[in-house]
């Protein structure tokens, strides 16, 4: 299996070369170079699989027997979800009038992200060991989007490589800008390969001394620098396993032709979850997609109309992880949908990040509504969509899902004819206290989360006034030299 970049100008590289870049040197996203075609009987044999071996049926054909036998993916994948709650990792509640809810956040941070990043973090693992070299990761998303981390990427980076013998991280934390859970998540985990930097500034300060570290490609070289958000395709790909998982348990029969659709609703902000929809959907599952967002709306805007363009700032919402200007996966969208046109999508990527605005193609335009619904959702709602839910199941979503369910509440009161729905749900309640307040409910906070309260907690300092660039090129530096003293 082969990747290319979606703006067509850089070499093919295997999983492995996918892994480690990130970004294609030429600025695009890696991409399956051919998509496997499942059929019908493959799609019934899958049908009765556990999430995790959904999961490696999905690496094994995108990963490749010669980079990592089928035996050393399945103990890869096992070790990546030992730590989670669910005996079935993630779980499917069925609620009143057809209300499904996929649980991705049965992990140990209580957020979907524990899924992607554990078996990512036991790939890049295996193939340090096997270069025999070791990593930093700065956990940081793309400018123009969230810089630093959200809560839950930090926190699941963290969880999915501490203690790793090849493997050091940096989180910088933007104070005030995470909830008290997710800060604590990061803070308290005593690790010698884990380094957090409390931040003093607002996102876009933050953004800067990682701009310019990840800037310097010679340094960027020397220290073997990389990111693991999910402009990483590995992330992608077990994604993609959420969206079959759904699709099986609430399809009512695979017995007839053609096969019943499921429509899956998917919160994003990124839209790293909708790309592996849209994959799924090319490769023959018959899901249809309805894309759900706050009230930063890119996504939405361009489904309904095309228009891809920044707003003036990004709004502070109740779902904050999908805060995001950027939904930088949106470019693997353009380019699947195209037929794969990476002259197309270098073109309109460029104008994009000239004049941070463009109006898609018309063809294109055409491809992506007819491929996915969309709804963007206020803070009011949301709040709503939570109390309603508590009301008629007795059941706490978090913001998030909140999002994706208050899609599926408009389509149900509407009483639209539609197939069976399966909504996404990305993180537990639990670590959205103030969230589940401000819709007049009453948290349930788990022993784990509590327990964060009385932990010790390490966390730098980067003030108003320090250099903080020098800061993190000294750490990275620092870090460089232990490796060369205790090799």
């Amino acid at each position: 299996m082969w990747y290319v970049s979606t703006r067509g100008m850089a070499p093919r590289v295997d999983f492995e070369g996918a892994l480690f870049s990130g970004y294609a040197p030429d600025g695009g996203l890696y991409m399956p170079e051919e998509l496997p075609q499942l059929d019908r009987e493959t799609l019934r044999q899958w049908s009765t699989l556990s999430y995790p071996d959904l999961v490696k049926e999905l690496c094994a054909l995108f990963i490749g027997p010669q980079l990592i036998s089928r035996d050393d993916l399945t103990g890869l994948i096992d070790r990546a979800f030992s730590r989670f709650r669910h005996k079935e990792v993630v779980h499917l509640s069925r609620l009143r009038n057809g209300l499904n809810v996929l649980e991705l956040w049965h992990g140990v941070t209580y957020a979907f992200k524990d899924l992607s990043l554990g078996c990512t973090a036991q790939f890049l693992q295996r193939f340090l060991e096997k270069r025999k070299q070791r990593v930093t990761v700065v956990g940081r998303l793309p400018p123009s989007s969230h810089p630093g981390t959200s809560g839950d990427t930090g926190s699941a980076a963290i969880e999915s490589v501490h203690g790793a013998k090849n493997v050091d991280i940096i989180v910088l934390l933007p104070k005030g800008h995470c909830t008290r859970i997710q800060e604590l998540q990061m803070t308290t985990v005593l690790r010698e390969n884990v380094h957090v930097f409390g931040v003093e500034g607002n996102s876009d300060e933050l953004d800067e001394p990682i701009k310019a570290v990840f800037a310097d490609v010679a340094f960027v070289k020397k220290h073997n620098l990389m990111s693991l958000n999910s402009i990483n395709w590995s992330r992608v790909l077990v994604q993609m396993a959420h969206h079959f998982f759904a699709y099986f348990r609430c399809a009512p029969s695979l017995d007839t032709d053609p096969l019943p659709a499921v429509e899956v609703v998917v919160p994003t902000g990124a839209a790293g979850n909708l790309a592996a929809g849209c994959i799924a959907q090319k490769m023959g599952l018959p899901i249809h997609l309805a894309v759900a967002v706050n009230c930063n709306d890119i996504i939405h805007r361009t489904v309904q109309r095309g228009d891809f363009s920044l707003s003036r700032a990004v709004k502070p919402t109740l779902a904050s992880a999908m805060d995001i200007q950027v939904p930088y996966n949106m470019e693997r969208i353009f380019w699947l949908l195209s037929g794969s046109d990476s002259q197309g999508t270098r073109a309109l990527m460029e104008q994009f990040e000239r004049t941070q605005s463009v109006s898609l193609p018309e063809e294109l335009h055409s491809k992506l509504s007819e491929a996915v619904a969309s709804e963007s959702v206020s803070d009011e709602t949301i709040t709503q969509t939570m109390s309603r839910c508590w009301e008629e199941n007795w059941y706490l979503l978090c913001p998030h899902s909140a999002v994706a369910v208050s899609y599926h509440y408009q389509q149900t009161d509407r009483q639209q004819p539609s197939p069976p729905r399966c909504c996404l749900a990305p993180a537990s309640a639990a670590k959205f206290p103030e969230a589940v307040l401000a819709a007049g409910l009453t948290p349930e906070t788990p022993p784990e989360i509590l327990a964060l309260e009385s932990k010790e907690a390490r966390c730098a300092a980067m003030r108003k006034g320090d250099d903080w660039t020098l800061m993190l090129r000294d750490t990275i530096e620092k870090l460089s030299r232990q490796q060369v003293i205790s090799a």
